[in-house]
This record gives C-alpha cells, sequence and structure tokens, in this order.
C-alpha cells in the first residue's frame, strides 16, 4: 500500500503543495472551528506546518480562538480546494507549542506581519483604523532590527484524531476516506458519498 495511503498527513501535505503549485490562492488557508461558551465558532487561519504527527498554525494567544481552545481543546479544520475539487476534514485537539518553536515560527513571518502584530490588538473593538496604519507606518520608518516575539504570540498544534480526504467526482459518486487514529497508526475505511 502506498505511503500516503496509511497517513493522511503526508497525503494532505502532498494537497497542499498541488494547490500551491497549481496557482490556487492561499493553499494552505483552512476553517478552524473551536467551541466556547456560546457554542462553535469558525475563522479562517493558514497552516503553517505539517509536521509528523500534527497540524500548526499560529496566532495571538489573547484572542477568541485561543482562549476557546485553553478551554476545550476539541477543533475541527476545514481546507476547500474548488479548484482541484478536494476537501480535507480534521478533528483533533489543540495544544499550545513550546516556546522555542514560537520564536523560530515568528522569525519566519515576514518584516510587516511581525509589526502588524505588534500594533494591533487582534479582536479588540477599536473606533478606526487610522491610528493602527500610523503606528504601522511609523514603526516600519523608525524599526533598526526585527521585533522579538511578544510574549502573548505563539504557536497551537493540532494532533488530528480524524482525517477525511474529499475527491470530487463529476458523477456525484465523490471519494470520501476517513482515516481515524490508533495509537500512532491509522485506520482508512471508505465513506459512501
Amino acid at each position: 500500500m502506498p505511503e500516503h495511503e496509511t497517513d493522511p498527513l503526508n497525503e494532505l501535505r502532498e494537497w497542499i503543495e498541488e494547490a500551491r503549485s497549481g496557482g490556487a490562492p492561499q493553499p494552505a488557508s483552512a476553517a478552524l472551528v473551536t467551541v466556547g461558551p456560546n457554542g462553535p465558532s469558525a475563522r479562517t487561519v493558514t497552516v503553517k506546518r505539517l509536521e509528523r504527527d500534527a497540524l500548526l498554525f499560529t496566532t495571538a494567544l489573547w484572542t477568541r480562538k485561543a482562549q476557546e481552545m485553553g478551554a476545550d481543546p476539541r477543533v475541527a479544520v476545514l481546507f476547500h480546494w474548488p479548484a482541484l475539487g478536494r476537501q480535507a476534514h480534521v478533528t483533533g485537539r489543540a495544544a499550545r507549542t513550546e516556546r522555542a518553536l514560537d520564536e523560530e515560527l515568528w522569525s519566519e513571518r515576514p518584516l510587516a506581519h511581525r509589526l502588524q502584530a505588534v500594533v494591533s490588538r487582534q479582536g479588540e473593538t477599536i473606533a478606526e483604523l487610522a491610528p493602527l496604519q500610523d503606528r504601522l507606518a511609523h514603526l516600519a520608518e523608525v524599526q533598526e532590527a526585527p521585533p522579538p516575539c511578544p510574549d502573548d504570540w505563539g504557536a497551537i498544534r493540532i494532533r488530528p484524531d480524524t482525517i477525511e480526504l474529499w475527491r470530487e467526482s463529476p458523477d456525484r459518486i465523490h471519494e470520501r476516506r476517513l482515516f481515524e487514529r490508533l495509537g500512532d497508526a491509522w485506520r482508512a475505511s471508505l465513506l459512501s458519498p
């Protein structure tokens, strides 16, 4: 059996690369669903890395998504590549990463993204954008060195429990392969479309 048949994260990695090479906009972007006190909440995040057994994305740690994952680590992630006729649905548990990895991922961000993260308190209510834009422009002019990784910014690791890989078919008999984690292995099954 090919390796990606028994390791859905390898196949997911291949699908992201195929989307990237095919010119798909934001090929590593996905909808992240968390559970909060008022029910489910969704937003788009960019998966920064796929590890051997996990997905990584970064965030400010004061955000609603970070707070919700801290209270209830169960999450869902949905990738959708319409031009490729593919989707990947991941469910699992989220946890904070180690500080060294936070700093490594911070250093990989474009400078403009690091400055924006320093200037803006993502998700907080503001009166208008102009003061943030002015502060960002000022920082871009006077910043002599890239800002260090803020203490309240970091990465989240999602260790999947299930991964469903969906491939569109013109006859609507879509291929749906479900992978369920069993310790360090995966159990694969085919779902009816």
